[in-house]
């Protein structure tokens, strides 16, 4: 990806504006996007996580709060001042030279679209005229990107975590990065747009990395990526996605993980795939306990049938240890081992028939 500026939507103010969230963010988003003036002088870019094959309203939600149209772009569209480009479901959404790309490359912390490709996108190619935004979620996805806007002299925001309703991404960013403004929802609409009129610096201008990065994972080629070994050094750990070594790489003191592929993970987005990954193998080892169990059972019983009365013995004595281990991996299982919470907000953003009564529903919180 180029490292050199775009002349669009401007060249003056902070006019790339990133935003990302995850559970309890909709409501927040909703009401930063209805502080926005008609015309906002720059282009806002809003990264979800969506489940895979689900339909969003999002888009209707978002436009419907403010001014500013907000839709799910097409790949290579072009980026304009005053309008709301949210990414659709299963894809990253990453910034070029003026355009944006859809991709459907590794995932990133178990999601696609992730925030962090989108925020370090943005940072390369835009450099000092980003603003970056984290709200409510679990975990910390964005906070990667969140550095490399820092890095590259942008500007960073998050939602006060006193008010999230999930205040993991927030306090993750907080704790990592020395964010440059920690504000209340209805304070951060009015600082969005003061930024975007605020001349840049030359100085920040002509400070941009870009041309130094590493080609991006989400948005390599797999040539380039069998050619780009991950940073950092080998962790000695897997890749819960896809069982690849993962590299383990320090950026400014956050741990972050990938593979050769480009699954990435932090520390925390790591347990909760790790925790998934056993989860899923303990329900395996629970199913072939009682497969065996149940063809034991068969045995036993045919066994019976034809006079021969140890192997029916040794059968039934396999079925009961089958079962005995089947019901105790199920007590384990029923302990819990489970990932971040699902905000109830989501079933009004994804899957929905109406977006009409999505929208409402927003309204009536």
């Amino acid at each position: 990806m180029s490292g050199s500026r775009s002349a669009s939507p401007t060249a003056s103010g902070r006019d790339i504006i990133v935003i990302g969230f995850s559970a309890g963010g909709v409501d927040p988003l909703v009401r930063l996007v209805a502080e926005f003036p008609a015309d906002l002088a720059a282009a806002v870019f809003i990264v979800h996580h969506f489940p895979a094959k689900s339909i969003s309203a999002l888009p209707h939600i978002v436009s419907r709060a403010g001014p500013l149209p907000a839709d799910h772009p097409q790949h290579g569209e072009g980026v304009l001042p005053g309008r709301i480009y949210i990414a659709p479901p299963n894809r990253h959404m990453l910034l070029g030279e003026g355009r944006i790309h859809l991709t459907n490359g590794p995932r990133e912390h178990g999601h696609r679209p992730a925030v962090d490709p989108l925020f370090r996108t943005a940072a390369r190619v835009y450099g000092a005229r980003v603003v970056g935004v984290l709200l409510s979620g679990t975990l910390d996805d964005g906070t990667e990107g969140l550095l490399a806007i820092k890095r590259h002299h942008g500007v960073t925001v998050v939602q006060d975590p006193a008010e999230a309703l999930y205040p993991g991404m927030p306090n993750s960013a907080i704790l990592e990065v020395g964010v440059d403004h920690v504000k209340p929802v209805e304070r951060i609409g009015s600082l969005l747009v003061q930024l975007a009129s605020q001349p840049v610096s030359h100085a920040d201008q002509d400070s941009q990395l870009a041309p130094l990065d590493p080609p991006d994972p989400a948005a390599a080629g797999t040539r380039a990526l069998a050619q780009e070994k991950p940073s950092g050094t080998p962790s000695g750990l897997t890749c819960p996605e896809c069982g690849g070594a993962l590299w383990e790489a320090d950026e400014a003191g956050f741990l972050h993980y990938r593979c050769h592929v480009g699954h990435a993970y932090s520390e925390e987005s790591m347990l909760v795939a790790q925790a998934q990954r056993l989860e899923a193998a303990l329900w395996s080892a629970a199913r072939s306990l009682e497969e065996k169990a149940e063809l034991a059972r068969h045995l036993a019983g045919r066994s019976r049938r034809r006079g021969l009365r140890r192997s029916a013995d040794r059968f039934e004595q396999s079925v009961e240890e089958a079962e005995r281990g089947s019901t105790e991996l199920r007590r384990l299982l029923l302990r819990g081992v489970s990932g971040p919470p699902i905000a109830p907000e989501e079933a009004e953003i994804v899957g929905q028939a109406d977006p009409e009564s999505s929208a409402s529903g927003d309204r009536r919180r």
